[in-house]
């Protein structure tokens, strides 16, 4: 089975990571552009199979590009899937009129961001599972206490949603237990 590739396009470098790590496992290989110009060219030279695309970034838009995709005969036919602000209504009429086959809204939530692709593309599935886990997750971020949940887990790391904006990069002290020995387990993260 040949690799799939995913052109994940965004001029944000926060939600590129993001999406990269929601990918991470996949047996997919990852393109990169922060702009619609940049992400026409790209995809006209590598022919990706799978496409996410914000809709505002610099230099040309999603919609712009989305259209252009589509009215290409050589590219016409990669799902793109439009990344949007949530709740503005407009914004999602910009998206399903610019021709996308389909679109999720920011903040991007890993088994979304994920659905959307298994719908659009075959073979689209992690090699390594992660382990639906959840519990209470207890964190210092500038020396107060927070809290949050662990939305699930794998070797590789997990995932946490918290009730409030953190900043990118911060490193964090996380405590928790698993449930096979209900230990706490004690560690920096970001």
């Amino acid at each position: 089975m040949s690799r799939k590739k995913v052109l994940l396009v965004d001029d944000v470098h926060l939600i590129l990571e993001l999406e990269k790590a929601f990918l991470k496992g996949l047996p997919v290989d990852i393109l990169v552009a922060h702009n619609g110009a940049e992400a026409l060219e790209i995809a006209r030279r590598e022919l990706p199979d799978l496409i996410y695309l914000d809709l505002n970034m610099p230099v040309m838009d999603g919609p712009t590009c989305c259209r252009a995709l589509k009215s290409d005969p050589a590219t016409m036919g990669i799902p793109v899937v439009m990344v949007t602000t949530a709740g503005r209504e407009q914004d999602e009429l910009l998206c399903r009129t610019s021709g996308c086959d389909d679109y999720l809204s920011k903040p991007i939530n890993n088994k979304v961001f994920l659905e959307k692709g298994r719908k659009l593309i075959a073979d689209f599935e992690r090699r390594k599972q992660r382990y639906k886990y959840s519990a209470d997750v207890q964190f210092l971020e500038n020396g107060e206490p927070r809290y949050g949940l662990i939305a699930d887990i794998s070797k590789e790391g997990l995932f946490m949603a918290i009730p409030h904006d953190a900043l990118p990069d911060d490193p964090v002290d996380l405590a928790f237990s698993l449930p096979h020995d209900g230990k706490n387990i004690l560690v920096t993260a970001r």
